[in-house]
């Protein structure tokens, strides 16, 4: 991780963003606060931040608000902070365009352990292989930018990568937990449908939002497997 990683967290509550700031900030991160939606969609549209932590309650504009139109101009990657238990705000957080969520109350170490996972993988170009393509799909590393027969595929930082560990693994099952340790750098847990809802925002991306069929085949209760040209990707 480089010392230059800046990190924008928005929460209204004042001691907890004081308390990440403490922590996090020896650990090499470059800390920034606010505690409204509407300041943190202003900070995080500038540019100057590499991650955002956001939390879904707050006045003025809610998290889930502030995701939404974040993303109609920006990838930058958003990890969100939910209420325990709160199943409905992390699924959508995730279709909305988070990266990952972390429910609250949550560890500090586990915290910068999930920025740096997603930070590390969103810098990582693959040695040697600055490129990747399978059929009319193409992805550029140094880039970040995904085509397919002409059409540029706007991804997040984790459905690039998500594409990624299976594009490189076309022909062969990739299971959860592969996917989910290479993505999130984590195993899920059994409850947590992260991998499945980012994977659902892939396949609609590359296929269903511009008229192509999916290339992905979901492999039932293992994986997911990217099919070679001329296999059939139905389930």
């Amino acid at each position: 991780m480089s010392p230059m990683d800046r990190v924008l967290v928005v929460d209204d509550d004042v001691e907890l963003c004081g308390l990440i700031r403490e922590y996090l900030e020896p650990q090499g991160f470059d800390v920034e606060v606010v505690h409204d939606g509407e300041a943190g969609l202003a900070r995080a549209q500038t540019g100057d931040p590499n991650i955002v932590v956001l939390d879904i309650m707050m006045p003025k504009m809610n998290g889930l608000d502030m995701l939404r139109q974040l993303r109609t101009t920006s990838p930058i990657p958003v990890l969100l902070l939910t209420a325990r238990g709160s199943d409905v705000d992390r699924i959508l957080g995730l279709e909305l365009g988070a990266d990952d969520y972390l429910p609250k109350p949550f560890n500090a170490r586990e915290l910068s352990a999930r920025l740096r996972a997603i930070l590390r993988r969103m810098g990582a170009v693959p040695q040697n292989q600055p490129r990747v393509k399978v059929g009319d799909v193409e992805l550029d590393f140094p880039r970040r930018t995904v085509t397919r027969s002409g059409h540029s595929i706007e991804l997040t930082a984790v459905e690039f990568n998500m594409l990624a560990c299976l594009m490189k693994a076309a022909g062969r099952v990739v299971t959860r937990d592969e996917l989910s340790k290479e993505v999130l750098g984590r195993i899920p847990s059994p409850f947590d449908r992260s991998i499945e809802v980012h994977v659902s925002k892939v396949r609609k991306k590359l296929s269903t939002e511009i008229g192509l069929g999916d290339p992905i085949k979901t492999v039932r209760g293992v994986g997911y497997i990217y099919t070679l040209p001329g296999e059939d990707a139905s389930e």
